[in-house]
């Protein structure tokens, strides 16, 4: 459920933590942590924050969205897919996807739809499917011929996977046959 300032004050009550606060705590705990566990629960746990409006601003001013792209470099499978996951939530925004692509995000996006994860690549194709939306540059960045090659291959394979398939089929037709 989405939030407004209204129910997160009465779910925070006059003894809560903000949501700002305790989104910091959050942040200030992965930055600290050494274990791999750890650092993935908290990314989980970033990334459902990032589905909800009410944060977006938070998120940004906290620098959650670079956090997020910093996962997708790791070798830790877990710490991409959450990350990503993050992203994807995030990317219904304009504001928030303007960030990602000033990080530099989008290539680190598309390199997720290589993944062996399905949850990475499901979450990288919704991304890319927003971030299409953005501008024509960031359009450009996103629909390279090598790109839209992987979508078409993951939209035929529809035996193998029909999350990938459908996903895939969405895209091409919004971003792809659209413009054909």
């Amino acid at each position: 459920m989405f939030t407004n300032k209204e129910r997160q004050e009465e779910r925070t009550g006059k003894h809560g933590t903000p949501r700002l606060q305790f989104l910091q705590e959050l942040v200030s705990q992965f930055q600290n942590a050494t274990d791999q566990d750890t650092k993935e629960k908290i990314v989980a746990n970033l990334g459902n924050f990032a589905y909800d409006p009410y944060n977006f601003t938070i998120l940004r001013q906290l620098n959650v969205l670079e956090l997020f792209i910093d996962c997708l470099t790791e070798p830790n499978e877990k710490l991409v897919e959450f990350g990503i996951g993050g992203l994807c939530n995030a990317c219904a925004d304009p504001k928030n996807v303007a960030t990602i692509v000033e990080a530099d995000g989008i290539p680190l996006i598309i390199k997720c739809l290589s993944s062996p994860v399905r949850n990475t690549v499901n979450y990288a194709l919704g991304a890319l499917y927003y971030m299409c939306d953005y501008n024509r540059a960031t359009r450009e960045q996103i629909l390279r011929p090598e790109v839209v090659d992987l979508i078409e291959r993951y939209a035929a394979a529809d035996s193998v996977s029909v999350s990938f398939s459908n996903l895939a089929k969405a895209f091409l037709d919004k971003h792809v046959h659209a413009y054909t």
